[in-house]
């Protein structure tokens, strides 16, 4: 819980560099890149985990990789989390920073369950009526399960929207077993 809140604040403080910057998706680009790289590659997470390399040795190193290629301020960001050591936070930050982005945007994402694979057009219609209703650009992730026999269900954060035939039934039936 306290390396959430962690993060989510140091997610917030890259959020507003990147306003500054005028370029919010491509900071979220470039944080994710470092987030993937310290996942995929064991040599850089152990170089920037290991506690017998300095923070100054790892502030040079980084500063040497990036050269131009990313903003300065960036550079200087993933510096300050060497020098405050939470470079293992990263990950978890940039979590926060899709999350923070998305709200800056007005975009939430739905968790969607289906009866059976849907095409393009079909995605594209469920993600225009969830937008409507709930006055957001919202993004499907759809999932198949054959159980729900039709209709879906729909989860934004708290909120679960079940319209699947599986719960209409069992509806039906404790209204059938109720009414005798």
């Amino acid at each position: 819980m306290r390396d959430t809140t962690i993060a989510r604040n140091y997610a917030e403080t890259l959020l507003e560099l990147a306003k500054r910057g005028n370029d919010m998706r491509g900071w979220a680009g470039m944080i994710t890149d470092v987030s993937d790289a310290m996942t995929t590659n064991a040599t850089l997470r152990l170089f920037l985990e290991s506690p017998r390399v300095s923070a100054k040795d790892k502030n040079a190193v980084l500063g040497k990789a990036f050269g131009t290629a990313a903003p300065r301020n960036f550079v200087r960001y993933l510096q300050a989390l060497v020098t405050n050591r939470r470079q293992m936070l990263i990950p978890e930050i940039a979590r926060e920073y899709k999350d923070l982005l998305d709200a800056a945007e007005g975009r939430m994402h739905a968790n969607v369950t289906v009866a059976r694979e849907t095409g393009d057009e079909e995605k594209s219609l469920i993600a225009k009526q969830l937008s409507h209703m709930f006055g957001k650009e919202v993004v499907p992730h759809l999932t198949v399960d054959p159980s729900i026999m039709g209709g879906v269900i729909v989860h934004v954060g708290d909120t679960v929207l079940d319209g699947s035939v599986r719960k209409r039934l069992a509806s039906l039936k404790r209204r059938m077993v109720a009414g005798k």
